[in-house]
């Protein structure tokens, strides 16, 4: 978590949304991601930590096997991250900050359609308050507009 928790800060360092993700298999670090595209009037919601992490595998040849691989993430993914992690078969994810407002880990797989309901092993709340000090920090700067005012922000801003 060290590792993502140091892409976060490069993320807020530039003005970003504080998420961090590094892909761990065998011992070895083998692709990091950091949000992308939060900052100006025009967001992107693309290029998530996540996201950019799971493109960055694409180039690696050849392929690690990822059901042996855990993702680390300063935030909890979203239900598109989630999905894109289902998919690339990502054994573990292990989390520090729950995303009250997007959060995709407590969906119920039961419910999902067959292509989704593969198992996947989630840890929360590994270095919780480190990763929250980063977003209080986020959403204190009034030049972030980024999520202002939002569920999430709110709830960041009052927990602890």
């Amino acid at each position: 978590m060290d590792l993502a928790l140091a892409e976060a800060h490069k993320a807020l360092d530039r003005g970003e949304f504080p998420v961090g993700c590094i892909l761990e298999c065998d011992g070895r670090v083998i692709a990091t991601g950091r949000r992308k595209g939060t900052r100006g009037a025009s967001p992107n919601e693309v290029d998530h930590a996540e996201m950019v992490l799971l493109r960055s595998l694409s180039n690696q040849n050849p392929s690690p096997d990822l059901h042996r691989a855990r993702i680390f993430c300063t935030m909890e993914p979203c239900l598109m991250c989630y999905g894109a992690i289902i998919l690339s078969g990502i054994g573990e994810i292990v989390y520090a900050l729950e995303d009250v407002m997007g959060g995709g880990t407590g969906c119920d797989m039961a419910s999902l359609t067959p292509l989704y309901r593969q198992k996947v092993q989630i840890v929360p709340h590994v270095r919780r308050k480190e990763s929250l000090s980063l977003f209080k920090t986020f959403f204190s700067n009034p030049a972030n507009r980024y999520w202002k005012d939002s569920l999430l922000a709110r709830y960041t801003l009052e927990s602890s």
